[in-house]
């Protein structure tokens, strides 16, 4: 749904409150793709590489240290900052006003203007726990097309929690 709730309520679309119930089922997993994720340490391995993009899609507070989560978030990191070489792309920079994704050639600008480009030979996106990080390797992999796009689903509450990881503070250089 490119343009999200706020889009549906805005052309006046249907909504309910009505609570669906659905009845238990079973489900396994049968196949994990491994490809579309990435883990603290397939991030220490690539860290300084020149070809690797770490793409920290949070908010530009978040990136430079000045807080930990937005306002009312539950879930954090006990330090403050970002990954060491991520370029600080806010998911939100993704998507015009109605909330649909930008177009094609508006994505390509974005990321390109921060060294994400198709030539990157991987290309990792972040925010705090998944969710933010989530559209951008969505822009990033079906949008752009660009082929080894992952999401690091432990985001900062992970990274910053780490005893020992590197962090940086402060803007990009």
């Amino acid at each position: 749904m490119d343009g999200g709730r706020k889009k549906w309520v805005d052309e006046g679309r249907p909504t309910t409150t009505e609570v669906v119930n659905y009845p238990p089922t079973s489900y396994s997993v049968q196949h994990v793709n491994t490809d579309l994720r990435a883990d603290r340490d397939y991030i220490k391995q690539r860290l300084g590489q020149g070809d690797f993009g770490l793409v920290d899609v949070r908010s530009v507070p978040e990136y430079v240290g000045d807080i930990i989560a937005p306002p009312g978030m539950t879930e954090t990191a006990q330090r403050a900052g970002h990954i060491p070489g991520a370029a600080n792309i806010p998911w939100s920079q993704a998507v015009a006003e109605d909330g649909t994704f930008k177009n094609k050639e508006q994505l390509q600008q974005l990321y390109s203007s921060k060294g994400i480009t198709p030539d990157t030979s991987e290309i990792v996106a972040y925010c705090r726990i998944g969710e933010r990080s989530s559209h951008s390797w969505f822009a990033l992999k079906y949008i752009l097309g660009y082929d080894n796009v992952r999401n690091y689903d432990g985001s900062w509450t992970e990274w910053g929690n780490l005893i020992g990881n590197p962090i940086r503070k402060g803007a990009q250089p």
